[in-house]
């Protein structure tokens, strides 16, 4: 099952809900207007518990596995009769599955807490927008995507979209990670960079005080709103900075080049050198560049505003991946990110002292 979204038996539902657009994989609950957390909690099959319990294991001696010709599975002759020490495990009270085997400082964290968190940082009925949320595997790990209020302009009608992204989990694996995701409007792209080494998201261990440090997580909104205010100053900055075609070209090559020595033949014009890959990767770039609409626009034509989003916008609705969590995982945290971030970095460059960045 490559979505991976996680089924639940008893309700026979699919624990992920979407506002408006179709939800992942066809799966899931589809909803006309934004719920609020409580409702959002339920459309998503996330209105459960989490329970640490003691971990056991059974006596070598006397242990034996069987059958059930009933139900085809196999199960344990004998009751468990040994307690692991320090160790436990994390169960849903409504299914009494496990998700994880975790140690005696691990913390749950609920996932109406996540849902709270979330609530915290804007406050008031029109603050938080709650556009999905869902549970992976047996339940062990759930996201939220929220949208915030207010928009970055560029340009005069250029929008982007505000999104916190919340993923937690169950299992012992991973930190509760919080972060803020810009989406331009008109085509859907993620537009993540890392800014003043501000990378835009908080990290918050499962440990005893992990509900305390998510109430006092409000710096996430603290780096929301600076790097909303610098992103709408620097891309409007870009958006007036033109850029020639064989500059956009060198730009897109050292962005995804893919190591030191393909960046060393650009630099002594070795273009002979390159693999078929990367040439075909940068000429798809060049010709979502050329011919998308999102790119024809005054903020994007022509400008480094333009070269920034021919790279996010190839990645985002142009380059194949095996599926959508493939896709997702690799915009958010992996290759495409990188290269969009590598983009941004040049852009940077670029405008601050022109064509000398790209040698």
């Amino acid at each position: 099952m490559a979505h991976n979204i996680n089924h639940n038996s008893k309700t026979c539902k699919d624990a992920f809900f979407s506002v408006k657009e179709k939800a992942w994989h066809g799966l899931g609950t589809i909803i006309a207007d934004y719920p609020t957390s409580a409702e959002a909690i339920k459309h998503a099959g996330l209105d459960f518990t989490v329970e640490k319990r003691p971990l056991f294991t059974v006596n070598g001696e006397n242990y034996e596995i069987f059958k059930d010709p009933e139900t085809d599975e196999y199960m344990n002759a004998f009751e468990p009769n040994i307690l692991v020490p320090k160790y436990y495990t994390t169960m849903r009270t409504d299914t009494d599955e496990v998700l994880g085997v975790v140690g005696k400082e691990y913390h749950v964290v609920q996932n109406v807490d996540a849902f709270s968190f979330f609530d915290s940082i804007v406050g008031g009925k029109d603050g938080i927008l709650y556009e999905t949320a869902g549970a992976l595997g047996n339940g062990e790990r759930i996201f939220i995507t929220a949208k915030l209020p207010e928009y970055i302009k560029v340009g005069k009608s250029d929008l982007i979209e505000q999104f916190l992204f919340l993923t937690t989990s169950h299992d012992g694996f991973g930190s509760i990670t919080a972060s803020f995701t810009p989406i331009r409007v008109c085509c859907q792209n993620t537009l993540n960079a890392a800014m003043k080494n501000q990378t835009g998201a908080v990290k918050i261990r499962h440990t005893a005080n992990a509900h305390e440090r998510l109430k006092q997580a409000h710096q996430l909104l603290g780096i929301t709103n600076q790097l909303s205010g610098e992103m709408e100053e620097l891309f409007n900055h870009w958006s007036k900075v033109k850029i020639t075609d064989r500059q956009v070209k060198k730009l897109v090559q050292m962005a995804l080049a893919p190591n030191k020595e393909t960046l060393d033949n650009l630099k002594k014009g070795r273009q002979d050198e390159f693999s078929s890959v990367f040439n075909n990767m940068v000429e798809n770039v060049l010709e979502y560049s050329a011919t998308s609409p999102t790119q024809q626009l005054d903020t994007t034509k022509g400008t480094l505003f333009g070269t920034y989003n021919s790279v996010t916008g190839y990645f985002q609705n142009v380059r194949n991946f095996k599926n959508d969590e493939a896709k997702f995982n690799s915009i958010m945290s992996g290759n495409a990110l990188g290269k969009a971030q590598a983009t941004f970095d040049l852009c940077n460059d670029f405008a601050r002292i022109g064509v000398n960045a790209l040698n």
